[in-house]
């Protein structure tokens, strides 16, 4: 039996004429010929608020756009996330995602014992595919994949994520087809596998 994959389109223009969109649907074909059950939410096609104080994020109501995504987070076994670096980070339309869903007594759960809380997403993994206009191996040993790390540490691992990987995909901007090909294919193998 296939896992449940969700797939995590965090592109902002949602055209979906880039790699980022390339790449998912090279994933989402490999796991659906491999049996996977695959579940897609496109963040760019979500119209949502950004949360603005502590008490909104902590008390206020998950806006209703957002609802089947938190079911679909929590019907997941696996969560592959597709974004740029924009900036050297996640574009803020994907940070503003995650501030609304990852709430708590959703991603986790206050506990006074536990200055870390209570994980609320624990059996589940995730891979973060992340496309650049650098090279990878830059953005890796020199910067450190410093953003990467802080979204695979201090979101996805606090919250339950385990294990998490990572595919980094530099010099997206000027990629040849060739090259790009190779990519396509490397996602579509790792769909497969539910990796």
């Amino acid at each position: 039996m296939g896992k449940r994959i969700l797939l995590l389109q965090g592109h902002p223009d949602g055209a979906g004429h880039h790699l980022c969109h390339a790449l998912e649907r090279a994933y989402q074909k490999g796991a659906a010929d491999a049996g996977h059950d695959i579940r897609q939410i496109n963040i760019a096609a979500l119209d949502f608020p950004l949360l603005r104080s502590q008490q909104d994020w902590e008390h206020g109501k998950l806006p209703a756009v957002l609802q089947p995504a938190q079911q679909d987070i929590h019907w997941a076994e696996h969560l592959v996330m597709f974004f740029p670096l924009w900036l050297g980070d996640m574009p803020a339309l994907v940070k503003g995602f995650l501030e609304q869903v990852a709430r708590p007594g959703f991603a986790f759960n206050y506990d006074d014992k536990n200055p870390f809380g209570k994980k609320g997403l624990t059996g589940r993994s995730a891979r973060v595919v992340v496309t650049m206009g650098m090279p990878a191996v830059v953005y890796r040993w020199f910067y450190r994949a410093h953003s990467v790390k802080s979204l695979e540490r201090n979101i996805l691992g606090f919250v339950g994520f385990s294990p998490i990987n990572e595919t980094l995909v530099g010099l997206a901007g000027n990629m040849k087809k060739p090259d790009a090909q190779k990519w396509l294919i490397k996602l579509e193998k790792l769909g497969a596998s539910g990796e």
